[in-house]
C-alpha cells in the first residue's frame, strides 16, 4: 500500500494523502503544532480501517468497533437504525473529526476546518466564523454558508448521485449541517438516498456491486443517469427528500440541509437564510 503524504501548500494549508483519503486542512493559532499531530495522527488512520472494513460495509451491529475512527462512523449511523445503512455512509466525515480532535486536543487553535473532499470537520473559537461556498458538479455557484461560533455546527457534509459513492436517489447534490462530520455525513447519504421517483423510466439504475464489486450497497439498484423529469416531478421527488431531511431535524440529527434537484432548491433548519441561489439556470 503506497504511504501516507503529507505537504504544505499555498495559503498555511496542509495536504494530507493516503490511499482514498485526501484532506486539505487549514488552522489559525498553533499551526505548527497543529499540522505536526495531523500528520502524526493520519499515519495510521487508513491501516486501522482497513483492518475492520469487512463489518464497516454490513449493517451496524452491537459488538464495539476497535478504532476511533470507526467508532465514530457507528456513532454516526446508528441513530437511523431504521433504514438500511452502514457505517461507511460516515467515512469521509468521521475521518475529518478524528485529524480534527487530534488537531484541536495538541494545540490552542481559534479556526480549524478538516476537509475531506467536501465533507468538512470545524472548530471555531468564540467570536469566530467560516464561511463556505457550495457548488454543483458542473461547479455552478450554489450559494454560501456562513456558521459561526455557538451555532453547534462542527461538520458539512454533501452527497448526492454526481458525488465519489453511488447515491440511490437522484439529488445533484445534498448539503448538510450537523455537530460533526460524520453525523452530517450520514445524514447527507440518507437524504440524498431519500430524493427519488421509484420506478420512474427517465432515471437509470445499475446493482452497485456491479459497478463496484466491494460496494457496501451489495445489489441494491444505484443511480448511473437521468433522463429529463418535468417540475411537478422534480418537485415530488425534493418534497420526499424534504421530509426525510425535516425528520431528522426534528430528532436533533441534523442542524440544516440544502437540497438540490434540476432547477429547485429546498432548505431547512440553518440554511434557510443563508446566502443561496434561489433558482439555478439548466
Amino acid at each position: 500500500m503506497q504511504q501516507p503524504q503529507a505537504k504544505r501548500l499555498s495559503g498555511n494549508r496542509l495536504h494530507l494523502c493516503h490511499g482514498p483519503i485526501d484532506l486539505i486542512i487549514t488552522a489559525e493559532g498553533d499551526r505548527n503544532a497543529a499540522f505536526a499531530t495531523a500528520t502524526t495522527r493520519f499515519r495510521t488512520i487508513l491501516t486501522e480501517l482497513v483492518a475492520e472494513l469487512p463489518r464497516l460495509r454490513q449493517p451496524l451491529d452491537q459488538a464495539p468497533f476497535d478504532g476511533p475512527t470507526a467508532r465514530r462512523m457507528a456513532d454516526a449511523v446508528r441513530p437511523h437504525s431504521g433504514v438500511f445503512i452502514t457505517p461507511m455512509a460516515a467515512v469521509a466525515g468521521a475521518v475529518a473529526d478524528e485529524i480534527l480532535a487530534a488537531m484541536t486536543a495538541a494545540a490552542s487553535l481559534s479556526r480549524a476546518a478538516v476537509n475531506n473532499g467536501g465533507d468538512i470537520a470545524l472548530h471555531l473559537a468564540p467570536g469566530k466564523a467560516f464561511t463556505f461556498a457550495m457548488a454543483s458538479a458542473a461547479a455552478r455557484d450554489l450559494g454560501r454558508i456562513e456558521i459561526r461560533a455557538g451555532d453547534g455546527i462542527g461538520g458539512i457534509a454533501t452527497s448526492g448521485r454526481h458525488g465519489r459513492s453511488h447515491s440511490l436517489g437522484i439529488a445533484d447534490s445534498v448539503t448538510v449541517l450537523a455537530a460533526t462530520a460524520a453525523a452530517a455525513d450520514a445524514a447527507a447519504t440518507l437524504i440524498a438516498n431519500a430524493v427519488d421517483l421509484p420506478g420512474h423510466p427517465a432515471i437509470a439504475r445499475a446493482p452497485a456491486n456491479a459497478l463496484s464489486p466491494d460496494s457496501d450497497l451489495k445489489d441494491r439498484h444505484v443511480t448511473i443517469g437521468l433522463g429529463r423529469l418535468t417540475p411537478d416531478e422534480i418537485a415530488r421527488a425534493l418534497t420526499a427528500g424534504e421530509t426525510a431531511a425535516k425528520r431528522m431535524r426534528d430528532r436533533g440529527l441534523v442542524l440544516g440541509a440544502a437540497l438540490f434537484l434540476g432547477s429547485q432548491v429546498r432548505t431547512i433548519g440553518a440554511l434557510e437564510n443563508q446566502r443561496r441561489t434561489d433558482r439555478i439556470p439548466t
